[in-house]
């Protein structure tokens, strides 16, 4: 009884995601359904779409695609009705609104903050830094008189303390 119920168990699980893979009779429903499934994205997966992925939870994402499609839901309709159930990440287009709006201003402000960086290089003559200023007398006269020191000329000034 045992091994029964264990080769039941085992038979459902290998079975179970055969179930999920129903695909329309209607090759134009299950052109549509493959449509939809390449605008969602599989959450599991990186940036693959629900229709390329072989993970468990895009077929069944996809599963829920070909129902709505069954019951009579338009393209959008479908797409707003898995977005309510997985969130709007699912959608590989996500909608312009206040919590996407990083996501969609990002590259602009990227593009503009480069071009504004290459416009001040390219000003700059192609140099990034500042010329240094020029020595003051004094600093100038401190560094000949260590030279000379080094050289054996003369010692330093006993006042200058390494200065």
């Amino acid at each position: 009884m045992t091994r029964a119920l264990l080769a039941l168990m085992f038979g459902l699980l290998v079975l179970a995601p055969a179930a999920a893979e129903e695909v329309f009779d209607d090759p134009a429903w299950e052109a549509r359904a493959q449509e939809i499934g390449r605008q969602l994205r599989c959450v599991v997966c990186a940036n693959q779409s629900v229709s390329d992925s072989n993970a468990p939870l895009a077929a069944d994402i996809l599963g829920v695609v070909r129902e709505r499609i069954a019951a009579g839901d338009d393209d959008t309709a479908v797409i707003d009705y898995v977005a309510a159930r997985y969130g709007d990440f699912v959608r590989l287009r996500p909608p312009f609104q206040a919590n996407t709006l990083v996501l969609w201003l990002a590259p602009a402000a990227a593009l503009v903050l480069g071009a504004g960086l290459a416009v001040t290089v390219l000003a700059r003559g192609g140099r990034l830094r500042r010329e240094p200023e020029p020595l003051t007398v004094e600093e100038q006269a401190r560094i000949d008189a260590v030279l000379r020191a080094e050289a054996g000329q003369q010692p330093p000034d006993p006042g200058d303390h390494g200065r």
